[in-house]
């Protein structure tokens, strides 16, 4: 085991890793979502096809959930502060470098580099503020670390709105070049490590295991990238990229099951507590991502709002869940089973969903969304924590390391299944009720001859000629009808997830925790 308490700091020390990480960590976060408002201008900068530039985004999804997984044995194996150093200036050299890039096949490139070197981040910043602190501040700790999780995908499109209305998009890469530097120096002078056996000889290290990781999650993440994009299995690249995913995870599972010094350690799965945190941390990311997903889109497709707008009207929720995290760490420190926070976060979280089923209409105002994305705050913020503890609370030494690698791999991969499954179901819901609402449209019915003619005249009067206003009134109702069966759309996303997260709640009441015992999250490293 490793010699932690020679690892608490205190005082300013402490203050300063701290923000380090929380820094850190937030770069990480909020670069996953930035890039989403500057699609646009890189693809007409760039002279590139809308599949093209939309790699920007899949590329640093796949660097990140390659490298998660294998964190903790890289730490071990440099030494965590020089590997965490190492990574925020990798993150931060390509960061620069997709500023500067003139072509889309650079950017896509730099992209998965500084993914790669940002996925890192995410756990061992965890690691090291967790370690920062005494055992029974560690809960907090934890909290700390969360608002990075839960406040960066939100505050992503407002700052990379801001940016591009007001400058280039490059900007929204150059800004994490000051704070990568500060944090490298900071983490180089101030962070330790803790004392590992040797490292593996070459001899020892898992190659294989390494290079069937990136083919059976790379493959994995493309597929639920762009799948919907390229029509599923009606492509064949998809079909391809499945049976690989299919086949490297089965030769993955095979060679880290029998390797004598494994990447990923599996047999930490043996654990109850873990299998089932796993599974939680995946439904989280399917509700964190895919909510983050399908709000902007409706507020910006439907309501025709900017990125910038759109951005802002999640942050009280952001914010609220900020103010919940250190109640929550107060509550878990004090004794409260995670498993009743876990199920009372879900039961929110299905009350912010039923909200949204019932309040999305082709005009909603702002003012409609506010109690429901306070219930979405309140509800993440019961969620992060207690899943990360429930799930290493009968875990013991090093297990506890690896055991939290994969509940931060299953939240990636839970926000992109999340994604691509509301992207294809709303696909195909929209011709459902696009159907539907047009067998209901009669053009013998009075009421719609007398729509049509009313928006003809509209468009005479607009100096469109009789036949050409005609045509105009037709494709006019036929919008109104298509907008109509998005917003129904929209809301069957809604009630289904808010359905999935009420169905996990007698599952959770059911788990074995820790009971008698407060959290000490002593041992948590990662």
């Amino acid at each position: 085991m490793l010699q932690q308490e020679n690892l608490i700091e205190y005082g300013s020390r402490r203050v300063i890793i701290t923000l380090t990480c929380i820094v850190c960590a937030l770069l990480e976060i909020v670069d996953t979502t930035i890039v989403n408002v500057a699609l646009k201008d890189m693809q007409g900068n760039l002279g590139a096809t809308t599949s093209e530039v939309s790699w920007v985004i899949a590329a640093y999804a796949i660097g990140n959930v390659i490298i998660i997984p294998m964190t903790s044995w890289l730490g071990a194996q440099f030494g965590r502060r020089n590997y965490f150093a190492a990574s925020i200036i990798m993150f931060t050299i390509f960061s620069y470098l997709c500023g500067q890039a003139t072509g889309i096949t650079e950017l896509i490139i730099f992209r998965l580099l500084q993914g790669i070197g940002g996925g890192a981040l995410l756990v061992t910043s965890q690691t090291i503020i967790t370690e920062s602190y005494p055992p029974e501040k560690r809960s907090m700790a934890q909290a700390i670390y969360g608002l990075g999780v839960i406040v960066g995908p939100t505050l992503g499109p407002p700052l990379g709105g801001f940016i591009i209305d007001n400058y280039r998009w490059p900007l929204i890469f150059y800004i994490n070049i000051p704070l990568g530097v500060i944090a490298t120096l900071l983490t180089l002078q101030f962070v330790r490590s803790p004392r590992y056996a040797a490292r593996s000889a070459a001899k020892d290290v898992d190659w294989l295991g390494i290079g069937l990781l990136a083919l059976f999650v790379g493959s994995l993440q493309y597929v639920l990238e762009k799948g919907q994009e390229d029509d599923w299995f009606n492509s064949n690249t998809i079909v391809v990229l499945t049976c690989t995913a299919v086949l490297g995870c089965f030769f993955f599972i095979w060679r880290e099951l029998t390797f004598r010094n494994p990447v990923v350690r599996l047999n930490v799965l043996k654990n109850s507590n873990l299998r089932v945190g796993t599974i939680l941390s995946f439904i989280m990311g399917f509700g964190l991502y895919g909510s983050t997903f399908v709000i902007p889109l409706y507020t910006q497709a439907t309501l025709g709002w900017t990125a910038y707008e759109s951005g802002l009207l999640m942050m009280p929720a952001a914010l609220m869940t900020a103010f919940m995290m250190p109640i929550i760490a107060q509550l878990l420190q004090r004794g409260v089973p995670q498993q009743f926070l876990v199920s009372m976060g879900m039961v929110l979280f299905f009350f912010f969903c039923y909200i949204g089923f019932t309040i999305i209409t082709p005009d909603t105002s702002k003012q409609n969304f506010f109690w429901m994305l306070m219930l979405r705050g309140v509800g993440m913020g019961m969620l992060f924590i207690p899943i990360t503890s429930l799930s290493l609370s009968t875990l013991k030494g090093r297990e506890i390391g690896d055991g939290a690698a994969f509940t931060g791999m299953m939240r990636q991969l839970g926000g992109s299944f999340g994604i691509a499954i509301i992207a294809t179901f709303m696909s195909s819901q929209v011709m459902v009720h696009r159907a539907n609402l047009v067998s209901h449209l009669d053009t013998n019915d009075p009421a719609v001859q007398q729509r049509i003619e009313g928006m003809t005249q509209n468009f005479i009067m607009q100096g469109h000629p009789v036949n050409i206003a005609r045509l105009e009134a037709y494709k006019a109702l036929d919008g109104g009808v298509m907008k109509q069966a998005m917003v129904l759309s929209y809301m069957d996303v809604f009630l289904y997830i808010g359905i999935m997260f009420l169905l996990c709640v007698p599952f959770v009441l059911l788990v074995r925790g820790n009971r008698n015992k407060k959290l000490d999250l002593s041992e948590a490293m990662h």
